[in-house]
């Protein structure tokens, strides 16, 4: 093929291509939409943390804080405030709302422009925080900061998977999560920075430095390239087969172009998306966008990263100690998150979660076990250091296990298996759902904490089973598929194919049907003409 590596794809098609530098570093400013939503899930956690904060904006939580300090009394309850959690959890009950205007920008004026959107109102969001005079200020910043991660979850993983070749798909959109990752360390980073200020208004800093990440998003998406998808779902044809020479680093695009040009006349005889949605042919994609988001909520990671340094404070940590082992978490899950890069497209996405599943079950058992031996149904007890250094060991062992599997294909796998009449309400629905179970759960951790107390971490570990075991049976393997090919994935499985019927399927006549019946989901080349 013309100046391109033939991509492998398992589905019976080759398309030629390269990673071209364009790719990368259009790939790499997008991921930075990550950075906004990453940095926001540390500050919070880090700022309800610190005294001044707490003094200014929540003085109930910081009288019970001292009062359980010096009366040695209830370590599960002291931080369970429901306008605390409001505080926390407004964002993403904001983002829930904001992802359907989204779908909408989305589609009608491109992905760059949905984040560049997103870019914007975030910044609005961290000026009003760090100006807040008041809790309803407050909280109206979080609103903001909130849409400005609807927006931006809504079109990054979109953009990734409509830019990169197939067989490179994995690695580049978990570039969304490794700039999640690395937002959470950067904010765990100033949180223990500004937690030293003295006049203690060093939380007004950690709160607006959050306009940098947003600055990052909103003046890159300026700069970025429309994917061939938008520009075709739009009209603009011949700018999309110019775009598309260039994102693949070859002439050799007709037959790639062809079968996008066939996605969009399809999808253009789709008027009212969200009722198609619901029909039966795309029961698989909508079961996965609903599942996935929601397992990935449930498998008790925000339960770590929202309130690391709360948690921290409740094992029996000091201020600096909480803060500093949220660092720690947080350099633990850009590492990690590496390890799914280099993996996801070798491996699959099933063995990873699969494997990430497995580990994060021990971890919960482990860590239950170790807090229930200490605090029991009480929460009265000293920790010794040795003791809480055992219990962040097998959290960090966690947080591994979730960064290198539900961590970046909670988002990956949910945003490449729709087809491109229904993309953007798909997407849409897993970013509302996984909005709407972040709210959930971080609006019930920490009274769920003052009652369950350690059996909380027994609770999600159930969670996991359910989610491995769903895995196991219904999610098909995706890696190397082009992202138009997707239906044959569906149509060749063991119990989703029995709801595609032959007809629904249009990716070109070159290619056979594959027979349904295959437990794993895996197309069988085999079975393929090319």
């Amino acid at each position: 093929m013309a100046g391109g590596v033939v991509v492998n794809n398992g589905t019976g098609k080759d398309y030629p291509g390269k990673l071209t530098m364009f790719v990368l570093f259009a790939c790499i400013v997008a991921a930075t939409g990550g950075l906004i939503f990453g940095y926001d899930i540390g500050i919070s956690g880090g700022v309800t943390s610190m005294n001044p904060f707490l003094i200014k904006f929540f003085p109930s939580v910081y009288r019970k804080e001292q009062a359980a300090e010096k009366n040695q009394s209830n370590q599960y309850c002291k931080f369970d405030s429901p306008l605390l959690t409001m505080f926390t959890s407004s964002l993403y009950l904001a983002a829930l709302v904001a992802s359907f205007f989204a779908s909408t920008v989305t589609r009608v004026a491109g992905r760059k422009w949905s984040m560049f959107g997103g870019g914007v109102t975030f910044l609005v969001g961290a000026a009003l925080n760090g100006a807040a005079k008041n809790v309803l200020m407050l909280i109206l910043g979080r609103v903001l900061l909130g849409v400005g991660v609807g927006f931006a979850n809504q079109s990054v993983p979109l953009y990734l998977s409509e830019m990169a070749p197939a067989r490179l798909r994995g690695m580049l959109n978990i570039g969304f999560q490794l700039m999640i990752t690395i937002g959470i360390l950067c904010a765990n980073l100033i949180n223990y920075g500004t937690a030293k200020i003295k006049g203690g208004w060093g939380w007004r800093v950690s709160l607006a430095l959050a306009a940098v990440p947003a600055a990052i998003i909103a003046v890159g998406a300026l700069f970025l390239p429309d994917t061939p998808n938008s520009l075709i779902d739009r009209g603009h044809t011949d700018a999309a087969k110019r775009m598309l020479r260039r994102v693949r680093g070859t002439d050799d695009i007709e037959e790639e172009y062809n079968d996008l040009v066939a996605a969009s006349e399809e999808s253009k005889l789709v008027a009212h998306p969200w009722r198609n949605i619901l029909q039966r042919r795309y029961r698989p994609q909508l079961t996965m966008a609903i599942a996935i988001p929601l397992f990935q909520q449930l498998t008790g990671i925000n339960v770590i990263m929202f309130y690391a340094p709360v948690l921290f404070k409740t094992l029996g940590f000091a201020d600096d100690a909480s803060l500093m082992s949220a660092v720690i978490t947080g350099l633990v899950n850009v590492f990690a998150t590496f390890v799914s890069i280099v993996t996801v497209d070798r491996l699959g996405r099933r063995k990873l979660f699969l494997q990430g599943g497995t580990q994060m079950l021990a971890c919960q058992i482990v860590v239950g076990s170790l807090i229930g031996a200490k605090f029991g149904f009480s929460g009265v007890a000293d920790i010794p250091k040795a003791y809480a250094a055992f219990v962040v060991l097998f959290i960090c062992a966690y947080v591994a296990g979730f960064a290198w599997s539900w961590g970046p294909l909670g988002w990956l796998v949910p945003s490449e298996i729709f087809p491109l009449e229904i993309r953007s309400a798909g997407q849409s629905i897993n970013v509302s759902v996984n909005m709407l179970f972040t709210f959930i759960i971080a609006q019930a951790f920490l009274p769920m904490l003052c009652r369950f107390k350690f059996i909380l971490f027994f609770f999600f570990g159930a969670w996991v089973v359910i989610m491995t075991l769903f895995v196991a049976f219904f999610l098909p393997e995706t890696k190397n598929v082009p992202i138009e090919e997707m239906v044959l994935v569906w149509k060749s499985h063991w119990y989703w194919g029995r709801f595609i019927r032959d007809e629904d399927v249009h990716v070109g006549a070159d290619v056979e049907m594959p027979a349904a019946g295959n437990r794993n989901g895996k197309v069988d080349p085999a079975k393929l003409a090319n």
